[in-house]
């Protein structure tokens, strides 16, 4: 078992670096394995593109394509059994008459779901399940809680003063967190699908909510206007990027701009989950102010909380931050004069 966890260890360092770019698909990883010695290993790199099994295989040199059927296959994913975007993985490892598979966890994918083991079992194929599962399945935290739940995986981010102010009463503008975490917060939007604001930030702020300060491509922007009266020369409008406007009066589509009404639903946390789920928007990044933050705080509809504390500025007379339930600190990291905290939800597990 712990040779296994080595390789299945390798299949989850490699998928990691899919972050950002195979969404909605989850990050996959797979290693070939001879006699101990790694032949091929690839990893989901794109979404429309080649799986990680492919990728893997492919990469075999020409002086091992012999030892393919006599390796074992690790992926830190249950192996599609169905047409997407590209043919079925387990069709492709039966093909390679691989004997063995070592599977990290099944897939909630309801056109997968057990059905690509049972189709390498069927071709009598030895599956070995459940290696490392827990870390397989936190991996792709995103992709099994949209798949199990219906919604989206939400993580609110702010940022606030040592004195716990997001902002200043009148609203002007003061910048909190420093240039390095700034970057960072870059990062974090791109591994997202969406990014969520209210119409307060939207119009207080005039943020681009975009990967500037990063390489990865910009997550859909929602913004919530109820109301629809968010001026156009807004920065959310400039069509940069996908943009949807969630609102309760109309549906319009113009050039990268989406109006979107919302449903009715018992809250208003309620008919945003069931909008971005019917948008197959997977993940969002809640980037509002306290208003929106608690709102899914009040509703325990969140997942992760990312704080960053700026821990040299006072802000007097200061607009209060959001406050965290149900909530445990899994770990902290100091950046120049920011102390980043990440939380976890006690309340919402896979």
């Amino acid at each position: 078992m712990q040779k296994h966890e080595l390789y299945m260890n390798r299949c989850l360092q490699l998928a990691r670096l899919g972050a950002g770019r195979v969404a909605p698909n989850p990050m996959v990883g797979s290693v070939l394995v001879y006699e101990d010695r790694i032949i091929g290993e690839g990893y989901h790199q794109e979404y429309g593109k080649a799986h990680a099994e492919v990728n893997c295989v492919n990469s075999v040199g020409y002086e091992d394509k012999a030892l393919i059927e006599k390796s074992v296959i690790y992926v830190s994913l249950e192996p599609c059994a169905h047409f997407g975007k590209t043919p079925p993985c387990a069709n492709l490892i039966i093909k390679h008459k691989i004997k063995t598979v070592v599977v990290g966890c099944r897939d909630p994918f309801k056109q997968v779901d057990g059905k690509g083991i049972e189709r390498l079992e069927n071709a009598g194929i030895t599956v070995i399940k459940g290696v490392l599962e827990n870390d397989c399945q936190n991996l792709n935290r995103r992709f099994f809680t949209f798949h199990t739940k219906k919604r989206p995986y939400i993580i609110i981010k702010w940022a606030q003063s040592k004195n716990h102010k997001i902002a200043n009463a009148d609203f002007s503008r003061v910048l909190i967190s420093n240039a390095y975490s700034n970057r960072l917060v870059h990062k974090w939007r791109s591994e997202e699908a969406g990014i969520m604001v209210g119409t307060n930030t939207a119009l207080q702020d005039d943020p681009a909510l975009n990967t500037r300060n990063w390489t990865r491509p910009n997550p859909i922007r929602l913004v919530v206007d109820m109301n629809v009266r968010l001026p156009s020369t807004l920065q959310v409008f400039d069509g940069n990027q996908k943009t949807i406007i969630f609102n309760g009066i109309k549906n319009e589509e113009l050039q990268n701009v989406t109006y979107y009404k919302i449903e009715k639903e018992p809250s208003f946390v309620q008919a945003l989950l069931k909008a971005c789920y019917k948008l197959n928007i997977q993940s969002v990044l809640i980037e509002g102010g306290s208003r929106l933050a608690e709102s899914f705080i009040n509703e325990n509809a969140w997942d992760e909380a990312r704080v960053i504390e700026n821990t040299q500025l006072i802000i007097h007379n200061g607009l209060p931050a959001p406050l965290l339930s149900n909530h445990q600190l899994i770990s902290s990291e100091a950046i120049s004069t920011d102390v980043i905290s990440y939380y976890k939800n006690l309340n919402n597990k896979l």
